[in-house]
């Protein structure tokens, strides 16, 4: 038979870690995300979205009044 091992228990609690004072002050970099490139089409699409929104409570508003 194979001889089992006990389980160590996890610390429950989230140990802190600590910071040097001088890192803490430091001011962290953000990286820049990596745009992906849109096709020109794509962007063509958008604009004619976004245009036929506008015109759409253009004509509500005028329906209203």
């Amino acid at each position: 038979m194979a001889i089992k091992k006990k389980k160590i228990a996890k610390s429950k609690t989230k140990k802190k870690k600590s910071k040097s004072v001088k890192l803490s002050r430091k001011k962290t970099k953000t990286k820049k995300k990596v745009v992906t490139k849109k096709s020109a089409t794509k962007k063509r699409s958008k604009k004619s979205r976004k245009s036929n929104k506008l015109k759409k409570k253009l004509i509500i508003e005028r329906l209203k009044t």
